[in-house]
């Protein structure tokens, strides 16, 4: 499903599940009232919706979950203010309004039959398990598949949940690590980089990386030394987005759109836009 011809109109969506994922996230998700919509909306990983509620705000929010499950969509959300925190309060069966899905997502059809290694940081964990999970459930479609998930804390893991399920699926490899850990934590401590070192990356092998701006530069580095080429290389600027279609001007990079020629983007491409990375 394409974006809607009215770019403003929200459709109007149901929360159906809420899962606490940490002490100030939770995994919403919601399934469009219209059936037809319902039926119909699709979208790639790394693409966003713009999720609006009614007298208090519209924010983006990257889609945490996976096309090639039907009948709803799932948006990790951090309470980190206002509208925010309006919508942790919500319940099972409070309505929202949604629009979307905007942006470039991960260029999945060029991944298909490749080594993929996904690098997921903190809350870019939300749309890296959509790429995740299409994988998962296209495994046949891509060759081998490491993961890296770097946290700042063992109580800050999201979808831990699914951990296994990626550990255990065929010709994959996970790794996790916390940059601090305690008492109960016997996995690896550091921050993510540290996890290179366990493994081996394939030089033909495309990159994804999500996750807070300073972790970009010091991934890449580490992708480079391996001979990685840049343009085998995707990164998501999720963070700098606003409006969703390019209006406010919010999350112009060099002279580009975030959320309309992203957001995710080419690392060589990125390269020539001021203050991308």
């Amino acid at each position: 499903m394409n974006a809607p011809a009215n770019p403003y109109m929200p459709q109007m969506a149901k929360i159906t599940k809420i899962r606490e994922q940490t002490s100030d996230t939770k995994a919403f998700e919601f399934q469009f009232v219209d059936p037809k919509v319902k039926e119909t909306f699709t979208y790639e990983p790394g693409q966003f919706v713009e999720l609006s509620v009614f007298g208090i705000g519209e924010a983006p929010f990257g889609i945490s979950s996976t096309p090639t499950r039907k009948g709803f969509i799932e948006l990790g959300i951090r309470n980190v203010g206002n509208l925010t925190n309006f919508i942790h309060q919500m319940k099972v069966g409070d309505t929202v309004g949604i629009r979307g899905p905007y942006g470039k997502g991960f260029p999945v059809e060029t991944l298909k039959g490749k080594d993929v290694l996904i690098v997921a940081g903190g809350t870019g964990m939300f749309p890296t398990r959509s790429l995740i999970n299409y994988i998962m459930d296209k495994r046949k479609d891509f060759g081998h598949v490491k993961i890296l998930c770097g946290f700042r804390s063992p109580q800050e893991l999201l979808f831990k949940d699914e951990f296994d399920t990626w550990k255990n699926a065929p010709n994959t490899e996970f790794l996790l690590s916390v940059d601090k850990g305690d008492e109960t934590w016997k996995g690896n401590t550091g921050v993510i980089t540290t996890l290179f070192p366990k493994t081996t990356v394939s030089p033909e092998s495309y990159a994804v990386i999500v996750g807070p701006p300073v972790m970009y530069r010091f991934v890449v580095k580490e992708l480079l030394a391996r001979n990685i080429q840049k343009h085998r290389i995707y990164v998501s600027l999720e963070r700098k987005m606003q409006c969703g279609i390019g209006k406010c001007s919010h999350c112009v990079i060099g002279y580009k759109y975030t959320c309309i020629h992203g957001p995710v983007f080419n690392y060589w491409d990125a390269l020539d836009l001021q203050e991308a990375i």
